[in-house]
């Protein structure tokens, strides 16, 4: 191989290795699979009987019970709880992207479950009062909430914050 092969070589690698990942697309994208695989698991708990709260709730200011209770309502809840996660991924990086860790994350999480559930949940009629859905709903979407800010956070701060210059590197 000739000395300026090798060097479009490494200059080829190099920018390959400076790439930089644009915010809006990452968010988007991260806002969708977490809607789709947290919401998922909220339908999962929701059917296990570990919530009583309805996995469409999200949806509830803008469609009929009725029809939030059937299998399309569900199925209407996980893409409400993915356009919601959309926008709370948006909301992370705009607000507390510069910080690193899981930390920011656990507590983003808890600000959404309090706004959801203590705010404007019962306000808009969306679920009934913290005190009429028992612990174990209170504990289920609690936890839930948490890792799902944590997954939003985490990820948005390993991408965004350097964190993968602490992983050890590969020997070829």
């Amino acid at each position: 191989m000739s000395a300026s092969a090798a060097s479009r070589e490494a200059s080829s690698a190099s920018r390959r290795s400076r790439r930089v990942t644009n915010p809006w697309s990452y968010c988007a994208s991260l806002g969708f699979w977490a809607g789709l695989f947290w919401g998922t698991i909220r339908w999962l708990l929701y059917t296990f009987k570990f919530t009583s709260v309805l996995p469409a709730f999200l949806a509830d200011p803008f469609f009929r019970r009725s029809f939030l209770v059937t299998g399309w309502g569900h199925g209407t809840g996980i893409a409400a709880f993915i356009v919601f996660s959309i926008v709370a991924a948006y909301l992370y990086k705009l607000l507390l992207g510069r910080f690193r860790g899981p930390w920011a994350g656990f507590f983003y999480g808890l600000l959404w479950w309090t706004l959801l559930f203590l705010a404007f949940g019962p306000l808009l009629g969306m679920m009934e009062p913290v005190t009429r859905i028992g612990w174990n709903s209170i504990f289920t979407e609690i936890s839930l909430f948490i890792v799902w800010g944590m997954f939003i956070g985490y990820s948005i701060a390993f991408e965004f914050n350097d964190e993968a210059s602490r992983e050890p590197r590969k020997e070829p």
